[in-house]
């Protein structure tokens, strides 16, 4: 009877064993799809967050200024801004619960799955110990060893004892690790349900402020509708003046590049005829094109590059040769990388602007208050040009950064790190 025991239990244990095996295999499906979704949870995370500093960036540079007078179409430009940002950070959130959501989704199915499968363990184990129990009260095991026809069997009945030993014992390992492995999971599920509990109340507090902010802009958005030409009238203004000075910035740099090829070399050209050492200075920026320090510490794009429909009329594009970007008072401009001092320009209200060439390239930075540069400086990466004016009407301090390469104008952004 001893003998006619192996069979029966080898047929058990393997039995047990495919099925465990199925159930693993379905675990690691269900770790692998979760997993696949975490880097998406972080990168929302992560974007959530920039989306949050630029909001408070907002709050603290654009809406705490004090202005002397008021000016509808800068606070409906900088309550449009908001509200898109704000719209974003929701359309984020919602992102960020609906992986959450899949996760805690995937959570559940594993801890079935691995209940599932510690069942089958335990039910192994058990009738494991039965077996064994069985085997005991038969007969001993030295006697079910001693009993054998040869030596060769004898010795193959010890293995079979050996094995089958061994694999109670990992049964009951793995029971424990198992165990552990589903009480972890449960723990990081009460985990994921308050985050998304977080979540959905971050996602209402921001739905509330946002509707307050476009019950704010469309009041402001009717008292400039009833004076539509009076507005008209005031950007068209303001962009005859900015297209004025576009030309003498571009003449400038006409005037430059000639006086330097003139000095340089005895061809003609359109753009710069470079040195070798400004060939070397120039490659050196490009190289460095999306890792380039910001001018400002505290930086807020307020103006984006090219051609941008007006905030608040319909109709109205503004052409825009570099971006504009809100900072805190007093704050001091630096340079976004080494080169020389090309020019300094003063205009008639006091306001300045320096040029900083880099090789074939240059870097503007306008409305200045002071400078503490003159013309032909070396500059070094990072360093002091000068204070930022400061609007005494509106109460914002605004940099205005371009960047050209020769006589065509590039997008800053594309140049500076990401914020």
């Amino acid at each position: 009877m001893l003998r006619q025991l192996s069979i029966p239990l080898k047929n058990t244990i393997l039995k047990k064993f495919v099925l465990r095996t199925l159930f693993i295999f379905c675990v690691v499906l269900t770790t692998s799809s979760a997993t696949a979704q975490a880097p998406t949870q972080k990168s929302l995370e992560a974007k959530r967050a920039r989306l949050q500093l630029e909001i408070k960036k907002m709050n603290s540079l654009l809406f705490e200024s004090k202005a002397e007078e008021k000016d509808i179409l800068e606070d409906i430009a900088n309550l449009n801004r908001k509200i898109a940002v704000r719209s974003k950070l929701i359309r984020t959130i919602n992102q960020e619960e609906s992986v959450l959501n899949s996760k805690i989704r995937a959570n559940k199915k594993q801890i079935s799955t691995l209940e599932k499968e510690l069942k089958i363990l335990k039910d192994d184990y058990s009738d494991m110990i039965y077996m064994s129990y069985k085997s005991k009260s038969m007969q001993s095991r030295l006697l079910f060893i001693l009993s054998a026809d040869s030596f060769h069997q004898a010795y193959k009945r010890f293995q079979y004892m050996t094995q089958y030993t061994e694999y109670r014992k990992e049964q009951g390992e793995e029971i424990v690790v198992q165990t552990e492995k589903i009480k972890g999971l449960n723990d990081d599920l009460k985990i994921q349900k308050i985050e998304k509990q977080n979540l959905i109340a971050a996602q209402k507090e921001e739905q509330v402020k946002i509707e307050i902010e476009k019950i704010e802009q469309e009041l402001l958005a009717k008292e400039v509708t009833t004076e539509k030409k009076k507005y008209t009238a005031q950007i068209k203004k303001k962009q005859d003046e900015e297209r004025k000075i576009d030309k003498q910035i571009e003449k400038i740099i006409r005037d430059a590049i000639a006086a330097a090829n003139k000095k340089n070399s005895s061809k003609k050209s359109s753009n710069f005829i470079l040195t070798p050492e400004a060939k070397i200075l120039a490659s050196k920026f490009a190289t460095n094109k999306g890792k380039l320090p910001w001018p400002v510490t505290n930086a807020l794009v307020v103006r984006k590059y090219g051609k941008i429909p007006h905030e608040t009329l319909r109709g109205i594009t503004i052409q825009s040769n570099g971006i504009h970007i809100a900072t805190n008072k007093k704050a001091r401009a630096k340079a976004i990388f080494e080169g020389t001092v090309l020019a300094i320009q003063v205009s008639s209200n006091g306001i300045k602007t320096v040029y900083i060439q880099h090789g074939n390239y240059i870097s503007l930075y306008s409305n200045l208050a002071t400078v503490s540069l003159q013309k032909g400086d070396k500059v070094k990466l990072q360093q002091s040009i000068g204070e930022i004016h400061t609007d005494k009407v509106t109460g914002k301090t605004v940099l205005k950064l371009q960047i050209w390469k020769d006589t065509k104008t590039e997008n800053p952004s594309y140049w500076l790190l990401r914020l």
